[in-house]
């Protein structure tokens, strides 16, 4: 059985006892007192670190990870980068999960870090269309567990769950959450500005989870040419594409993420720099745009950072580390 089908069923057996349990909250993120991105003088260069990371944030009760006491942990190692995109990092769900412990996740993964800026909770499914109408794209039970933190001020944040999803207690259950891509714009200096999108796609592999793969990316792919014409944009997250010989996830002829690379003008980040596993499903990916020109200088997976008191991972997926330059025209 699934991990995710089992989510469903215990889920639903907590809801039938009544199971509760609850926790301290933590207070909201204090404002930062400095800045660890540097420039010139004049603002018209300068460098950042920005981590992609998916923290595994699942109930406890069904995850084959222990997010109950990991989050706690990664919520510190936060602190070092200047631009944090999570996924499964969940601050919406619905009343049947509303008495689990699981609902104060997010608090404890934000409760020690300085951000200044940061993602406000996830307006529920009404806000951003989903209404339980469409067969096709059900009311979900969480949130789309995505996020920003930021020493950088961001403005225009969007939330966009995929049109379609596959599965409740089949499949890879990806109905169960509000899954899609969230956006804003960000402000490295005076003027000088880069759209960001943080993802989490269709997981599954089976026959009715392809179709719906190549739809997440040509949605998110029209989405980036309607709302960021022009910009500099940067994509991040979990993909779910696997690129190795033995994984098959094709748009006809062509692989999803490359036919969603040249669709989009986007370029690869391993495709530049030297990564520790060509091909991994947490990617990173960007293009050049409003006379802001970016250059990756390195790629990592800083396991060793984000590793338990045993050594263990503190997540399913491996922290995605991409530190960066910038220019830009006077």
């Amino acid at each position: 059985m699934s991990p995710r089908r089992r989510f469903l069923l215990v889920l639903l057996a907590l809801v039938l006892v009544g199971a509760a349990c609850s926790s301290d909250d933590a207070g909201d993120t204090a404002p930062a007192d400095d800045t660890r991105a540097t420039g010139d003088d004049a603002g018209r260069s300068g460098s950042f670190s920005m981590l992609a990371y998916n923290v595994a944030g699942l109930p406890q009760e069904f995850s084959s990870e222990n997010p109950e006491e990991h989050l706690p942990l990664i919520s510190p190692r936060l602190e070092p980068f200047d631009i944090v995109m999570t996924q499964e990092d969940f601050d919406w769900w619905g009343p049947e999960v509303e008495n689990l412990d699981f609902v104060h996740y997010h608090e404890r993964l934000r409760a020690d870090t300085t951000f200044e800026y940061a993602t406000e909770q996830h307006p529920g499914p009404a806000a951003v269309g989903i209404d339980g109408s469409n067969p096709q794209r059900p009311l979900p039970y969480v949130g789309d567990g995505l996020g920003f933190l930021s020493r950088f001020p961001f403005t225009d944040v969007d939330r966009v769950p995929w049109t379609r999803c596959y599965g409740i207690t089949d499949g890879a259950s990806d109905c169960l959450a509000m899954k899609g891509f969230a956006t804003a714009t960000f402000e490295l200096a005076d003027g000088v500005v880069v759209d960001i999108y943080t993802l989490h796609a269709e997981a599954g592999e089976g026959p009715d989870d392809q179709p719906l793969q190549v739809e997440d990316f040509e949605q998110l792919g029209a989405y980036i040419e309607e709302h960021s014409e022009g910009h500099a944009v940067i994509v991040g997250g979990d993909t779910n594409l696997h690129l190795e010989a033995d994984h098959d996830q094709r748009a006809g002829d062509t692989p999803i993420w490359e036919g969603f690379l040249e669709t989009t003008g986007l370029t690869d980040v391993c495709d530049v720099v030297e990564c520790p596993e060509q091909g991994a499903i947490d990617k990173v990916a960007w293009r050049d745009g409003n006379g802001a020109s970016f250059e990756p200088q390195s790629f990592t997976h800083e396991r060793d950072t984000f590793s338990g008191p045993d050594g263990e991972d503190l997540s399913d997926h491996p922290p995605v580390v991409v530190e960066w330059t910038w220019t830009a025209e006077s």
